[in-house]
């Protein structure tokens, strides 16, 4: 069968590409390839400004050319260094006799062995793959991101004043207002994301063990720890890790991995929430005219995006979790246990994305149910006792908390009426007592 929408393997490919097709300019194999091109051409350019001797007179109204081989890159370029793959069975020697055909093209054959000079195959994957991943973050997975904060940041706005029965352990406890538990969100979405931007994109850049020796044994001269430093810094903004063997060390690969699956957990537990409100109807949900929410029961209006939202989650932080635990660990100076595990990175920020379009969809259904927070803060008036024993305490009043204690604990029904009926009970002044029957589940709410 021919691959499409309908035949691919993963769903990441099939029901869900229109969610996710962007990533394919960063994570397909394309991309992957393309990525190698940049580097071999920006390498090539900074040796040229270095310069290297052999390449002091290299005309550099050329860099513009050579920067257009990976600029305009297509798939049909991907699939003829696929072609001459199946002659190397090497892809990264692939790309490098791809671009050294370029080089034949514009008529500067005569310098094209310092295509890919004195590097290994891990000096292009692992300056690459962390520049994919550095774009995606920067130019899909943040931009996300902040549409959700906004979204959270708007909807807190709009629930600032909506007092709400708070549930500790499943119970009844202290109200809380509505919006502040939508900023509790936001407040740890942006310290988690502010720690991910914190975490540098790091990439290995060295020769075949980590320590130029072919670089250091051609041009003694030359400082090749300070060149790969700024060359990776300052042409592809990328910071390097300065001893390593063959591969970058991936430990700061494993942090933003991690760190993405923190911040996934995050969602997953607004996605649990707001489930939970919409079952307690809390919410409603706005129906889209021709949805069937069960293919049985025509009343359903099911919480299917955050429910899709956390299914999402869990593949993305398995992925995650497995990138992070693996990727350090290589046997003495390399092993291949990377390439493959390298390859599937695309895979988890593709679920997390589809997880944050799942939830900002879910958001954007809520209609507040405020009847049904009203009567569930008028059926809980024991929640007002913290509030009375805490005053009590300030007045020096015998074992508050214990008599409060018997009174709530009572089988009886403890409404406004029989709060009052104890505070007239209580040895206090007429004013207090008056202030005590102010408060309710419905002001009770705090500082925020």
């Amino acid at each position: 069968m021919e691959l499409n929408l309908l035949t691919a393997i993963s769903p990441i490919d099939g029901r869900y590409r229109s969610k996710v097709e962007n990533l394919q300019n960063y994570f397909s194999e394309y991309a992957l390839i393309k990525y190698r091109v940049i580097t071999e051409i920006e390498y090539f350019i900074a040796l040229c400004e270095l310069p290297l001797p052999q390449l002091s007179s290299f005309d550099k109204s050329k860099f513009a050319a050579l920067r257009k081989i990976y600029a305009d890159f297509s798939v049909a370029d991907a699939r003829r260094v696929k072609d001459v793959e199946k002659v190397t069975n090497h892809d990264v020697k692939a790309v490098e006799y791809f671009i050294k055909e370029e080089f034949d093209k514009l008529g500067i054959s005569a310098d094209k062995e310092f295509i890919h000079f004195g590097l290994t195959s891990q000096d292009i994957n692992n300056t690459a793959v962390p520049k994919s991943i550095q774009d995606a973050l920067e130019i899909e997975y943040y931009p996300a991101m902040a549409e959700l904060t906004a979204k959270l940041e708007e909807l807190a706005d709009e629930w600032t004043d909506i007092p709400m029965l708070a549930k500790t352990h499943g119970q009844p406890a202290s109200p809380t207002r509505l919006g502040k538990e939508i900023r509790v969100f936001v407040e740890r979405i942006k310290e988690q994301i502010s720690q991910l931007k914190s975490i540098s994109i790091d990439a290995k850049f060295g020769g075949a063990t980590g320590n130029y020796n072919a670089h250091h044994l051609a041009y003694p001269e030359i400082n090749w720890d300070e060149f790969g430093t700024k060359f990776l810094k300052n042409y592809l903004g990328l910071k390097r890790s300065r001893y390593t063997t063959q591969i970058t060390n991936y430990d700061n690969h494993a942090a933003i991995f991690d760190a993405m699956k923190r911040i996934n957990n995050i969602i997953l537990d607004l996605d649990r929430d707001m489930w939970t409100y919409i079952s307690m109807e809390y919410f409603k949900q706005k129906i889209k005219k021709g949805e069937i929410g069960s293919s049985a029961m025509p009343h359903k209006v099911n919480p299917i995006d955050f429910e899709n939202s956390e299914g999402n989650i869990g593949l993305a932080n398995a992925l995650f979790e497995h990138l992070a635990a693996k990727l350090p660990v290589s046997r003495l100076q390399r092993d291949l246990t990377d390439s493959t595990v390298l390859r599937n990175i695309g895979v988890p920020l593709a679920h997390t994305l589809i997880s944050i379009n799942s939830t900002m969809r879910g958001l954007n259904k809520l209609l507040l149910n405020k009847d049904a927070i009203d009567a569930d803060l008028d059926k809980n008036w024991p929640v007002v006792a913290e509030a009375i024993q805490t005053i009590l305490r300030r007045e020096g009043y015998p074992n508050p908390y214990e008599a409060l204690l018997n009174l709530t604990r009572v089988n009886t029904k403890i409404d406004q009426q029989a709060i009052h009926t104890f505070i007239d009970t209580l040895e206090i002044s007429d004013e207090l007592k008056v202030r005590l029957k102010l408060i309710s589940p419905h002001n009770y709410t705090g500082i925020y």
